[in-house]
């Protein structure tokens, strides 16, 4: 089986360039969100232009958008340990409490998406796909080992504890005083075995 090649000159450097510029839009972007930052303050950071950044991305919303993805996949990364895709949740959402100005743009971008002509809307469309079938393939193993209700289709579950997790976002935006975790949590209690009836039971977040 032959090793894949990795890429080489320009191309690879552009690679990294690219992979630059999005570590400096994160960091912008986690202190300032959508509506403080500028694509001056990115292109200042890498020691480059305007146009010069919006060459490696198709326009501002690109940049967004990739911005978006990859603090996604820096979560996942984040909870890979974790089997339960309610701990999993309750994690990220105690991680982005530390990144308001990505909260913030995550909040004004998803909303914006229900354009179905806004940029962001298959990008947020495929997310929920894919996101919902993650968590629902996570709560069917748990429903199998008995730590999860089984009352209750997974695919709800899965559908309501991303509703949960967004949705308690805007809310902290609005109200820091919001503990996302403690709330995300509550639902997984929830979505314990046999809730109500013995409060000593195990919840989504947590294996046995």
């Amino acid at each position: 089986m032959s090793t894949p090649r990795k890429p080489r000159g320009p191309y690879r450097k552009g690679l990294e360039r690219r992979k630059q510029i999005l570590r400096a839009a994160l960091e912008v972007y986690s202190e300032q969100g959508d509506r403080g930052s500028s694509l001056k303050e990115i292109a200042d950071r890498v020691g480059m232009s305007q146009a010069g950044v919006l060459h490696y991305f198709d326009s501002r919303e690109d940049l967004l958008l990739a911005v978006l993805a990859e603090r996604d996949a820096l979560d996942t990364e984040a909870v890979v340990d974790v089997m339960s895709p309610g701990e999993a949740v309750a994690r990220t959402v105690g991680h982005n409490a530390r990144q308001p100005g990505l909260v913030d743009l995550f909040v004004t971008l998803s909303a914006a998406a229900s354009d179905p002509e806004h940029p962001a809307h298959a990008f947020f469309k495929r997310r929920y796909t894919e996101l919902s079938a993650q968590i629902q393939n996570g709560l069917d193993h748990g429903q199998q080992q008995g730590r999860i209700r089984g009352d209750v289709d997974s695919e709800l579950m899965a559908r309501l504890l991303l509703a949960v997790s967004d949705g308690i976002q805007l809310q902290w935006l609005l109200d820091p005083g919001v503990d996302m975790t403690v709330l995300v949590e509550a639902f997984n209690r929830m979505c314990a075995p046999d809730v109500g009836k013995s409060p000593g039971s195990e919840p989504v977040g947590e294996d046995g």
